[in-house]
Order: structure tokens, then sequence, then C-alpha cells
């Protein structure tokens, strides 16, 4: 979600790899990964009355401020080599604002043609319409994971909401968290991606910050391959407090299962 130009990128170069006719003689050094979702869509709204896309934000006045999106384009690109499927997918993740409606993820052509935008070119990567279905797959497969992560931090709050919903998100690929740098500081590295997401908590609006680490090759089952740092910004004294008992608790159980492990080697 929000700017996933990054992550999607990076899909493309692990799916494809090196030029078709190049690949033949020498495969790659590194497989390069994709993360999000983004970002996991970055759902989209399924109504016709506005359906942003992703990824990709413009600095342009038609910015849509609930995903930083631009309007969504179903039309195929200048000399596309092939023809792409234009239709969406609906994600698990409910719209703030609405009774019943949720966020839908950009179609097939709506990446290709953010990618362009972006300064993306097809003949570099020689790519073939199977290659775009698997990115649109790990792309939503990266949003709905964190979305499920984000269901975890809310169950800290389930009595005073049970049903938290989007409400807008956008991406910060290079606006590195301070928690990142401090991993980077101790010898990690750092996230290839980053999104920040507004939960609407029954009214109150809850900031979430997602940092997208490699996580190695894609997983073909279901597509996942990134590992996502999902937790409360710290930005009110409630998230401060939910990101302290959740480290304490991690502590605990942690200590607990290596003490169950010693005892049993005993």
């Amino acid at each position: 979600m929000g700017n996933a130009l990054t992550s999607a990128n990076l899909a493309a170069a692990q799916i494809v790899g090196p030029s078709r006719s190049q690949s033949q003689h020498k495969e790659a050094d590194h497989p390069v990964h994709f993360g999000g979702s983004p970002p996991p869509e970055c759902p989209m709204h399924k109504k016709e009355a506005y359906i942003s896309e992703c990824p990709v934000s413009h600095g342009k006045n038609d910015i849509n401020p609930l995903n930083m999106m631009p309007a969504p384009n179903q039309k195929p690109a200048p000399d596309q080599p092939f023809p792409l499927p234009t239709e969406r997918e609906k994600s698990s993740i409910p719209k703030a604002g609405t009774e019943n409606e949720f966020w839908v993820y950009p179609s097939q052509q709506m990446f290709w043609n953010a990618m362009l935008r972006k300064g993306w070119r097809w003949k570099e990567a020689d790519i073939a319409p199977e290659d775009m279905s698997h990115i649109i797959r790990i792309h939503n497969a990266n949003n709905e994971q964190a979305w499920l992560e984000v269901l975890k931090w809310e169950a800290l709050h389930a009595r005073e909401c049970g049903n938290p919903k989007l409400k807008s998100f956008g991406g910060r690929a290079k606006d590195y968290s301070p928690r990142a740098r401090i991993r980077y500081w101790m010898g990690y590295e750092l996230p290839f991606d980053r999104h920040d997401w507004i939960i609407d908590r029954c009214g109150k609006e809850v900031r979430y910050v997602i940092d997208y680490y490699d996580g190695g090759a894609v997983d073909t089952k279901n597509y996942n391959f990134a590992i996502l740092d999902v937790r409360p910004a710290m930005d009110s004294w409630e998230n401060v407090w939910d990101r302290m008992k959740v480290a304490y608790w991690r502590w605990r159980y942690s200590f607990q299962s290596d003490s169950e492990k010693t005892s049993a080697q005993d």
C-alpha cells in the first residue's frame, strides 16, 4: 500500500530476473525481493465513485489523501507488449467511514501504468504476462499479512473497539523509522520499504508503522517473502504503553520457553 513501487520493482526483478535471453546463460547472483505491498493491494475502494490505484504516489494536485495515489488508469500504455487484465481483487481490509466496504487492490494494468510513471521500462526486463500476475499476488499477499499483524495489536483494545478499519495509508520508503535506524547501527540491514497506516479504532485514529525486510525467496504457495515489522507508532502514551506490554510479554514467554528447553535437556 502507499508508495509500493519500490516493492513492485523488487518483485519484478526477482520474478523476471535478467532479460530472458540473458537468463539462459547466467542466473542472477542474488535474487531481489518484493515487499509490499506494499506494499501487502494497496487496498483500494471498490466503488466506481472513486477508485484510487496503487502503487506510486505523485506530487500532483489530484492526489487522493486517503491513499496518496492519483486517479486510476486502466488504459494500456503506449507500446505495451501485451494486454493486461483490468479486474481488481477485493481485500479483507475494511474501509473506514463505510459500513460493509473493503479496500480493493489494483489491477495488473493499473500496476503496470504505475510502474511506468516512476521510470520503469518493460523492455529492460523483458517481462511476460504471467510475471505481472505473480507480482500482483505478491503485492496483495503482503498487504493481507500486514493487516493480520495490525489486528494482533488491535486485539489489545477489543473491548474498546471490535471492528477496527483502515482509514488511509502512504509509502515512506526512504524515510527510515527510528527503530529501523537503530537496528542498522547495530549491524542489521535497513528495510527496503516502509508504509504508515492510519487505523480507525471506532472513531480514534491510530498510526501504525510497517517496515519491510528481505525474507528470502518468494514462497510460491502463499506468495509471502517479506519480513514485516508492524507496530503502533510511538506518537501517543497509549501506543507507547501497548508496545511496552508486548515487549514484556515477548521477553517473559521467550524466557519461559528457554527455561523449559533447558529443563527438558537436563
